[in-house]
């Protein structure tokens, strides 16, 4: 790479790669993880919005139509009142008719422990934080596109005023002409400027020969049962495995958006986002509005049906949702994240409240003992990786998956 970050084969464009039609496969594990972290998230976003009320508690009507943003399939109200173990249930001080909801002492432990979490974890935030700045374009992102990524990221609820602030020489605020704030970095650490892909295999001898230009870097690949050993796949990704890779921190301007190294690239660039999340997954939508700045084709979306040995497409819980296969085993994720264990410990918790709740042997004073039973343990077993194949091959989820928006 040279100092203005172009590496000198990209001047080189390839061609002609035969692409191969393949059926979309549902992976069962893979969705029951999106299902149960769906719920997850919601119960965390409304955490943090009860945290930050001026009264500490929220009630139903301002909740009301927050169902679409929180990503949930059933009512907030509803959704609220199955989960007793974090939400406490209590009248309006005032208008007695009017259902509020409060955290829980559990809530508010578990809450606690999540600050000192992000508290003693703060650099890998910023690590994480800068990597995707560092990807765009402009080395900015809008606050507003950082707020749907902040938990994909493990990023602190309110980062702009908690996190960003500590380290003024690493980011900086900027004002757009349209009044839309953006934060951008103050500098360019080169330290970071390697992938998840590279560090993976820095340590080989392969390594040492894509350094010096003479090999390419391969994806690792976990393909849907019975893919892998058909001989047009086969030979499919080895040709693509073969191409340059290009690193997603280096500038892609001088590639060919229409050939075949470009379209490694755009892996390459997915494949770096999904592995700086702690769950290694985010929402399409969220990747949509990153496209420009990412220098992402306009129907990117395509790039998961045709390499299903890499990503994994949802369409649980009415949304779509992008997985990054090689970060799970099993339907766990291979290397958690201690915030990760932590959410764990969380939703636990909520499935504990929501066990008791129909016979209502749960009572809001047995709240605080939750988190500290060691023998409390997840009820999920662990599931083997079944994936069954639909009737659907890639060129006929165009229209559904990769132009058409899902419901969010």
């Amino acid at each position: 790479m040279n100092k203005n970050g172009v590496i000198p084969w990209m001047k080189q464009q390839w061609r002609g790669i035969v692409k191969v039609r393949l059926k979309w496969v549902k992976n069962r594990s893979l969705d029951h993880v999106i299902d149960k972290e769906t719920d997850l998230k919601a119960a965390c976003l409304l955490k943090d919005a009860i945290n930050r009320s001026s009264t500490a508690f929220l009630t139903a009507k301002s909740v009301a139509d927050w169902q679409k943003l929180l990503g949930l399939t059933v009512p907030v109200l509803r959704f609220l009142r199955r989960y007793p173990t974090l939400f406490h249930e209590f009248p309006h001080p005032r208008w007695p008719s009017l259902s509020c909801f409060r955290l829980t002492d559990t809530a508010l432990f578990l809450h606690s422990q999540e600050l000192a979490l992000h508290q003693t974890h703060q650099n890998e935030a910023v690590k994480r934080l800068s990597k995707l700045l560092m990807m765009t374009r402009s080395r900015a992102l809008s606050l507003y596109s950082l707020q749907s990524l902040k938990w994909d990221l493990g990023l602190p609820d309110s980062f702009e005023k908690t996190l960003v602030p500590n380290f003024p020489n690493d980011f900086e605020f900027v004002k757009s002409p349209n009044g839309v704030v953006s934060l951008k970095l103050a500098r360019w650490p080169e330290e970071f400027a390697v992938s998840a892909l590279q560090e993976r295999n820095e340590c080989g001898s392969h390594y040492r020969e894509f350094k010096r230009g003479q090999s390419a870097l391969a994806f690792p690949m976990r393909f849907p049962r019975g893919y892998g050993a058909q001989k047009k796949v086969k030979t499919w990704m080895e040709e693509f495995q073969k191409l340059p890779y290009v690193s997603p921190y280096a500038d892609s301007s001088k590639i060919d958006p229409n050939s075949d190294l470009m379209e490694k690239r755009v892996v390459g660039v997915l494949h770096e986002l999904l592995s700086l999340t702690l769950h290694k997954k985010t929402k399409r939508n969220y990747l949509r509005s990153l496209r420009e700045e990412l220098n992402l084709p306009h129907k990117f979306t395509r790039i998961f049906t045709r390499y299903p040995g890499i990503f994994y497409l949802s369409l649980k819980c009415k949304t779509t949702t992008i997985t990054l296969r090689e970060g799970y085993q099993s339907g766990k994720l291979v290397d958690p994240h201690p915030l990760v264990r932590h959410r764990d410990k969380f939703y636990r918790v909520m499935q504990t409240g929501l066990l008791y709740r129909g016979d209502g042997s749960l009572k809001h004073e047995d709240n605080s003992s939750l988190v500290q039973n060691d023998e409390l343990r997840s009820e999920e077993s662990e599931e083997e990786e079944i994936e069954t194949s639909d009737e659907l091959c890639e060129g006929e989820w165009s229209d559904e998956l990769c132009e058409g928006e899902a419901s969010e």
